[in-house]
């Protein structure tokens, strides 16, 4: 190797070793120029920021159904929320998940005191969401409801 080949090289390896260098303080400074908000002022938890304050409204979720749509002694399904709603007997409300216990089929219907899954034939109780009629094994897990003085039955939270 003559002189002038081992300063070319030394000169590659000085270059790229000053790329090496430079790369994470360039990363560092993530950043751009016209961005002077940090992290916090971006979202509004800075007390200094000119963002208001994300707060909860306060409203809860939209009812369900109310109680004089619900029938005495049956109920009805709500399969976008996965809930069974019943009134086994005269203003009593109970709800239930409308996933089956057995495979997770979405229960399809109520006939008589019996909540319905079309997989496999299993039958839960209106009243409790017990199993009347296997293959399932386990009941219908049960749903907190708040029932309003009106009659709207929504979800607890």
């Amino acid at each position: 190797m003559n002189d002038s080949q081992k300063l070319s090289r030394r000169s590659a390896i000085a270059g790229a070793g000053g790329l090496v260098v430079a790369a994470p303080l360039l990363a560092a400074c993530g950043t751009s120029a016209t961005d002077t908000t940090g992290p916090a002022e971006r979202t509004g938890s800075n007390p200094r920021s000119k963002k208001a304050p994300q707060h909860s409204t306060g409203t809860t979720a939209p009812p369900l159904t109310t109680t004089k749509k619900v029938p005495v002694g049956g109920g009805l399904i709500f399969a976008q929320q996965r809930i069974v709603v019943t009134q086994p007997q005269a203003g009593t409300i109970k709800a239930f998940s409308a996933v089956c216990t057995h495979q997770g089929c979405l229960v399809s219907q109520i006939t008589g005191d019996s909540i319905e899954c079309p997989c496999h034939g299993s039958l839960f109780s209106i009243k409790d969401g017990s199993v009347v009629r296997g293959p399932a094994t386990d009941p219908l897990r049960p749903v907190g409801v708040t029932v309003a003085k009106n009659g709207d039955v929504t979800t607890s939270a």
